[in-house]
């Protein structure tokens, strides 16, 4: 996960802000997707691309560092990345990623998402002698495109046809692509790939620039006209008239599947979907599920006082919509934030020592308050359990009676291959959870979304065990369905159903669950292993 913007300053402009100022206004808008730091490329004709990078400097405020001290250098057009934690990557994902540094074939690359086909693609430019500095997606996009320019274009003395090239590139890469393209000559591309699972968002301001961004609350602010590049389309902004066309690069017209996770976690609060921010949808999932937490309190009736509170930066507007929902069920409650963060970054990616010692540096308690409270914790997810696990002991260490886990979304029961960091089944709450079941309930389990309720709560007890909390209550799947923003393209809800958006990722799933359900054999008998795989697969 990372955040892309652009800013291209059209010679018929008459805006006073310059390109820096157009990314300085975007990127801290889209800092929740990544927090590893930004970088920015930019050009100006006669002097060529250079380098900067960014550091947020508040909540508001970022500082382009060796970006703005030279008063010569007058950029028409930019493009940065909001860098996130990458597994196995030194930094981070550190883009936008260059080749051909200081020659009219320059180009530069910042990418949202992930490819699953991706050990697919290299291995083919490393047969055809090409070389590969790193292992990023990002960077063998980029060397596809150079090579697709060099065989068809370059080598030709050609201009290059960026329609042509994406058209091959959006029929043989299989994931999540968003990404803007900066080349030697000040052209600009915006491309999003068929499957549409990353949002790419373009605007025309009033006053003469073409801005682009991960999401549309960039654009908070800003006069003008915005709107979502398609898949499978591309947007090029001639380098030199600032003229933009926009095109397909299929041959067919797909529909985009939006991943969840875009609107239940990664999501800016402020971004919306036909006219639905992303913070309706989190309140009103957290007020749906009052009613459910309410009837289980009011089955363990206590004196004791309850605290509704949030996980920090993500979970705030679920826990105000339950809060809010709780007394029309007679349950009184004070809101109250008892978890604060001591550093901004997230602890979704990563390796697992690495994301535990920062999830222990992480979190702190607050008040002191809590002694013999019921403190009810509310968060969009759980995935791997060791975050919620770490705040319930800190929780109860600081004198907690019970700590009940309240989430916004169903359980995870899929990895993500398209830029999430969840590569396995066996890093998922779920799975540890289901290896544990009898046989008879882990057939049901593996219905996902569709096994049945009480198979759901034992699941549910056995979490909460697991990471020492009183209860845990899951958002049903229907529920979800339900409140999501009513789009014609609608979303791709494979964490909660194993059906994933693109064919390499069903096969990647299919075999990591084949090689999951071979290490319980031991405890059933082989046919039954089999005819339950066979009969999850035709689910």
């Amino acid at each position: 996960m990372s955040g892309i913007a652009a800013a291209f300053l059209c010679s018929s402009s008459n805006s006073r802000a310059t390109v820096y100022d157009q990314l300085k206004h975007m990127v801290p808008k889209l800092a929740l997707r990544g927090q590893a730091g930004i970088g920015v490329a930019t050009f100006m004709h006669k002097e060529g691309v250079r380098y900067a990078s960014a550091l947020q400097t508040s909540c508001d405020s970022v500082l382009i560092e060796n970006g703005e001290d030279d008063p010569n250098f007058i950029p028409h057009v930019a493009i940065a990345h909001i860098h996130s934690k990458r597994r196995g990557i030194s930094g981070g994902d550190l883009q936008p990623i260059h080749i051909n540094a200081g020659t009219s074939r320059h180009l530069s690359i910042s990418m949202d998402g992930a490819l699953v086909n991706g050990g697919e693609l290299r291995g083919e430019l490393l047969a055809q002698g090409r070389r590969l500095s790193g292992n990023t997606d990002a960077e063998l996009l980029l060397k596809w495109i150079e090579c697709s320019c060099q065989r068809d274009f370059w080598r030709h003395g050609l201009p290059v046809n960026y329609e042509k090239i994406f058209r091959e590139i959006d029929g043989r890469f299989d994931g999540a692509i968003s990404a803007l393209i900066l080349d030697g000559e000040g052209n600009l591309i915006a491309y999003r790939n068929r499957r549409g699972l990353r949002p790419l968002e373009a605007m025309q301001t009033v006053d003469g620039c073409l801005l682009f961004a991960s999401e549309n609350c960039a654009f908070s602010g800003l006069e003008g006209k915005n709107e979502r590049i398609l898949p499978g389309h591309i947007k090029f902004v001639d380098g030199k008239t600032g003229h933009c066309v926009e095109g397909p690069v299929s041959n067919r017209r797909y529909k985009a599947k939006l991943c969840a996770y875009e609107t239940l976690y990664l999501g800016n609060p402020n971004t919306s979907i036909e006219g639905q921010s992303h913070l309706e949808t989190r309140y009103n999932i957290g007020f749906a599920l009052g009613g459910i937490v309410a009837k289980r309190l009011q089955k363990e009736p206590s004196s004791a006082p309850i605290i509704v509170s949030s996980m920090p930066h993500t979970g705030g507007p679920y826990a105000d919509g339950l809060f809010a929902s709780l007394a029309d069920y007679g349950v009184f409650a004070q809101r109250q934030e008892v978890a604060a963060t001591k550093t901004l970054q997230r602890t979704l990616i990563g390796t697992f020592s690495d994301r535990r010692s920062r999830i222990a540096q992480k979190y702190r308690a607050l008040g002191n308050s809590l002694a013999n409270s019921t403190i009810i914790m509310v968060d969009e997810a759980l995935i791997r359990g060791d975050t919620s696990e770490a705040v319930t002991s800190m929780l109860l260490t600081a004198g907690a009676k019970a700590v009940h886990w309240v989430f916004g979304s169903p359980p995870i029961v899929a990895p993500n291959y398209y830029g999430m960091g969840i590569d396995t089944l066996d890093e998922l709450a779920f799975w540890r959870i289901w290896k544990e079941l009898s046989p008879e309930q882990r057939k049901q389990a593996l219905r996902f979304h569709r096994m049945e309720l009480q198979v759901l709560q034992t699941i549910e007890s056995s979490i909460a065990a697991s990471i020492n909390a009183a209860t845990i209550t899951y958002l049903p799947f229907l529920l979800l369905r339900s409140l999501l923003p009513r789009t014609q393209s609608g979303f791709d809800l494979s964490p909660f159903t194993f059906e994933m958006p693109t064919p390499a990722g069903q096969k990647r799933a299919e075999r990591s669950l084949r090689e999951l359900m071979a290490d319980v054999r031991c405890s059933e008998s082989p046919p039954s292993c089999d005819q339950t795989m066979k009969a999850v697969l035709s689910l």
